[in-house]
């Protein structure tokens, strides 16, 4: 038996390893069985070279055991083992350069301060739960005899013969009392399935195997079928409904990035900003937030990418930014749009029955990445009033002649309202834009495609609604139109200085009138007021919009009755032109909460009235 010490530059560094260094306890046992995966690896590399046979019998395993009663973690592996000099080299000495410069960084305990290398230190995380390490190590080479290390976490260790007698590596944990919740079996079975899912070797605990299953992503694109992807994405989240498609990541170069990312089914309990992409270095589960990898607008995919390229800060439980995942999230970014590209252009039926999901992220995408807007920009498709489905360029085209560098769309997406029927009867194609993003990439779009421009329905009175041959212009004594004085009569019945009231002759007599709103003003508003978040209302953005403009249509009966009911009954015919300015409000969802309870005393009180006046016949 000899004696050591362990040769560090500091007496403190294996409490800052257990305090600072990793930020999660659990890590240690992810940190155990990489180590005795690693070793598994040398032993296939020294077979396939000829300098250690093989065994056709052998089996390449990780035995996880749990005693309560002696209070010990073993964790044994049939790797290539260690004799008593390989052991004083790799587990005696915690080597790195420029200790004191680490020490300093891992006490500030800043994520940002945490620095990149192999410093070998995953062994001694054992210590953050055990108060000593054993290791019982027998190597491969012709007769190396087994070599036995001790350490209680001080500077101190012991080093004697070992008891294996065959090769491979046995580190048995002497789990410290405020530690024993790593005792109980269920917490290790957890923890393992979280990180050692998909490392390569058979990993049990007692006669469980805890990953029985290979990752798919391992494999060729060519190698999977369908339902392979189905089952691996099952597997990884078991709760969640099948996803729509899904692309397979395979890198070889510049950078080595191997995965499979999902688009999932969006529901109402969708969290759009969770990051649900499972990170892994070499089989090895790092997290499941790949914020610094996947692009902010891809986040709703689901997944897994596995790279031995990705920077990790020494714990493996960050990543390091630099230019290696700048590339990996530009390459990412540039492998879906590929692959939405090819199922539109291949698949294009699937492609519009899944568009409803998959929107958010290419418009997201659009808005937010140059580069990925210009590999989509022909994908981005809009359905129209009539149920059929456009790309942009495509509108323009169809509408050269009707609308030339104009788009209009409608915000509502199923119940579509008289100007909307008015322009479909002149034959003019409307898109709609009911989505969550869509008035920000209708900006986006106007400074990419301009001279277009986007209008709203009801942004202007556009000719297409008029009907000039039935135009009231005929001038009476005083050389007023027939027009003017409808308008001047509503506009007096409405008594609201920001009202403008125009009076024209509409393509349909169905429609009293309805209201205009600037485009660029009401883009405004519902920015602040979305802006806002709930802490404003139609009421209080008022200002931005100025004034309204109320198109009253002098082909409606109702309108046409107005003049002589309010010769006849001026309050009612106040009531009345006050019901026609909110039904159109109502209509086009610009009637706020605030007038609402008045809208509907006033529609009472109305019925009442030309109840009364019914019955009197």
């Amino acid at each position: 038996m000899s004696k050591g010490t362990l040769e560090i530059h500091s007496e403190n560094i294996l409490p800052i390893i257990k305090k600072w260094l990793y930020s999660d306890k659990d890590i240690f046992v992810r940190e155990l069985v990489s180590n005795s995966c690693d070793a598994i690896l040398k032993v296939k590399h020294l077979q396939e070279q000829g300098a250690l046979p093989k065994n056709g019998e052998e089996e390449n395993r990780i035995d996880v055991t749990v005693d309560k009663e002696k209070k010990t973690l073993v964790f044994s592996d049939t790797g290539i083992g260690m004799d008593e000099e390989e052991v004083k080299k790799y587990i005696a000495q915690i080597a790195f350069s420029s200790a004191e410069e680490f020490m300093e960084k891992y006490k500030s305990n800043k994520e940002g301060d945490q620095i990149i290398g192999h410093f070998g230190l995953g062994f001694y995380s054992a210590y953050m739960v055990a108060e000593k390490v054993e290791v019982n190590t027998l190597s491969y080479k012709e007769g190396a005899k087994p070599a036995l290390w001790t350490c209680d976490g001080s500077r101190e260790y012991e080093l004697k013969e070992g008891t294996r007698t065959q090769r491979g590596t046995t580190i048995t944990l002497f789990v410290s009392s405020e530690n024993e919740d790593y005792l109980e079996r269920a917490t290790i079975e957890k923890i393992l399935k979280h990180y050692c899912t998909f490392l390569p070797y058979p990993i049990y605990l007692g006669e469980e195997r805890i990953n029985p299953k290979e990752p798919l992503w391992i494999k060729a694109p060519s190698e999977c079928t369908k339902e392979d992807y189905l089952d691996f994405y099952k597997h990884l989240y078991p709760f969640e409904e099948a996803p729509l498609f899904w692309v397979h990541l395979n890198v070889d170069y510049p950078f080595h990035l191997k995965g499979i990312l999902y688009f999932p089914k969006i529901n109402r309990q969708f969290d759009y900003q969770k990051s649900s992409v499972q990170l892994y270095c070499n089989r090895v589960f790092v997290s499941d937030n790949c914020k610094d990898i996947i692009p902010e607008y891809l986040m709703m995919l689901r997944g897994a990418i596995d790279s031995p390229d990705i920077p990790l800060n020494v714990s493996r439980s960050y990543l390091q930014m630099d230019k290696t995942v700048r590339q990996l999230s530009s390459h990412i970014s540039k492998k879906v749009s590929d692959s939405l590209a090819t199922l539109y252009r291949n698949e294009h039926e699937r492609y519009v029955s899944v568009w409803e999901d998959i929107s958010p992220i290419i418009k997201l995408g659009a808005l937010e990445d140059e580069k990925f807007y210009d590999r989509v920009k022909d994908v981005i498709i809009w359905k129209n009033v009539e149920g059929e489905w456009t790309t942009i360029h495509d509108y323009l085209e169809r509408n050269t002649d009707k609308n030339s560098n104009k788009v209009l769309y409608t915000t509502e997406s199923k119940h579509f309202g008289h100007i909307v029927h008015l322009y479909r009867e002149k034959g003019i194609e409307i898109l709609i834009a009911a989505g969550p993003v869509d008035n920000y990439l209708i900006q986006f779009l106007e400074r990419k495609l301009a001279p277009t421009e986007f209008k709203r329905i009801d942004a202007e009175i556009s000719d297409h609604l008029l009907d000039k041959d039935r135009e009231k212009t005929a001038l009476d004594e005083s050389g007023r139109s027939e027009a003017a004085k409808i308008a001047e009569l509503i506009s007096q019945c409405l008594g609201n200085e920001n009202i403008e009231v125009v009076a024209k002759s509409l393509n349909a007599n169905a429609l009293p009138g309805f209201i205009v709103i600037d485009e660029q003003q009401r883009r405004m508003r519902d920015y602040m007021l979305q802006m806002a978040k709930g802490d404003a209302n139609l009421d209080s953005m008022g200002d931005l919009i100025g004034k309204k403009t109320f198109v009253i249509n002098t082909n409606n009966p109702l309108v046409n009755t107005l003049e002589k009911l309010h010769s006849q009954n001026p309050e009612l015919a106040k009531d009345l032109v006050q019901e026609m300015y909110d039904l159109a409000l109502l209509e086009q969802k610009e009637l706020s909460p605030h007038d609402l309870a008045g809208f509907i005393q006033r529609s009472n009180r109305v019925l009442e009235k030309l109840a009364e006046k019914a019955t009197q016949h």
